[in-house]
């Protein structure tokens, strides 16, 4: 799964990007379209549980899930109609599962804002607005030919052209399409067509060393924006996470401590994209690894099996799985067998967050 960074130029995109993979390259100049071709990397995504699993059971190494991350190039005002570089930037949206705009929440003199001034929340809505005009372009293009193809009663045409009707009608009301339930569907269709305001999205307010903790007037009409769309805000201070990531680890406790923080704020960051995404995940534990496996909210334990090889899934005969209370509780698996607690789950199980599994298949 893959999140793309995205948001206008210089609110701190990159510096958060490098922070996020650890990047010692240089900071980009401070102008827009510093950033032109996308920057991937692969962050892990911390889990407490992994830790706690190998008190009891030791394994040679610990394994956390990962999210993919892409350093889209800022978008300005125009984008959709090609201002700046605007048709570059759009394409690399379509191709990422979900959306984490960076909002300048900070005044700094030093530091210039495309728009003149710092309003986070006419930033976000700026990239809405071309997330939109991008969708209406694209269902502009692909309604009548969807329409036409449909009349000769293809059953899959007929459908498409239902769901860009759809997606037409919630676009004239200026609302996003993440704001409408899809079924499995319809969602497969809308991602075929690679519409941009159908994927999920998370705010982060990117803060000064003052308001760490996101309570200042600028995170706070964040906050309030994305409380109306059903989206997450992620306060962190981009700028001081670049220096702790820039620490060796032995030094960087003492930074969280003096700064007041109990973990880097990319921690909270990368688990809440994840979240944001709609994952969770399920582990296995054993002497080789104690390890993290990512599945979406709702698979089933087939499903889950085959996320660690397509094999197990198709040979899926039964899951036998416990959680990490019961761990805790009775400290091994051969006591939490003996007392009853190991279940065995079927086919149709639907996967919980957190549990820990073996798969046995055929």
């Amino acid at each position: 799964m893959e999140a793309g960074i995205v948001g206008l130029p210089n609110v701190g995109k990159s510096t958060l990007f490098n922070a996020l993979t650890q990047s010692k390259q240089a900071q980009s100049a401070n102008y827009p379209f510093c950033t032109i071709e996308p920057n991937e990397g692969v962050v892990p995504v911390p889990d407490e549980r992994l830790a706690r699993i190998s008190r009891y059971i030791v394994p040679k190494k610990l394994v956390p899930t990962a999210l993919k991350l892409v350093d889209i190039a800022g978008i300005v005002k125009g984008a959709s109609e090609g201002q700046g570089l605007g048709n570059k930037f759009l394409s690399h949206i379509r191709e990422v599962d979900a959306i984490v705009q960076v909002c300048r929440c900070f005044d700094d003199p030093d530091v210039i804002h495309v728009a003149g001034k710092v309003d986070p929340v006419s930033d976000i809505e700026t990239v809405e607005i071309e997330l939109l005009l991008a969708d209406g372009q694209a269902i502009d293009v692909g309604l009548p030919k969807a329409e036409r193809a449909a009349k000769s009663g293809d059953k899959e045409m007929i459908a498409r052209a239902e769901v860009l009707r759809k997606c037409k009608a919630q676009l004239a009301k200026d609302e996003p399409l993440r704001k409408v339930e899809w079924d499995k569907d319809e969602k497969r269709i809308i991602t075929s067509y690679g519409l941009l305001s159908a994927k999920p999205i998370l705010y982060v307010a990117n803060v000064d060393e003052t308001d760490l903790k996101g309570e200042g007037p600028l995170v706070m009409a964040v906050r309030e924006f994305a409380a109306k769309v059903g989206a997450g805000v992620v306060p962190v201070c981009a700028k001081l996470e670049a220096e702790i990531a820039e620490l060796e680890e032995a030094d960087r406790e003492g930074m969280l401590e003096a700064s007041g923080l109990t973990e880097p704020a990319l921690g909270v960051l990368t688990r809440e994209a994840y979240r944001t995404l709609g994952l969770q995940s399920y582990f296995t534990a054993g002497e080789k690894e104690v390890r993290a496996w990512t599945v979406p909210v709702g698979a089933t334990a087939p499903q889950a099996a085959g996320v660690i090889h397509t094999d197990f899934e198709k040979g899926f005969i039964r899951a036998e799985i416990y959680t990490l209370a019961d761990l805790e509780q009775y400290h091994s698996e051969k006591e939490i067998r003996a007392v009853g607690k190991l279940r065995v789950e079927g086919k149709a199980y639907i996967m919980q967050d957190g549990d820990i599994c073996h798969f046995l298949f055929n």
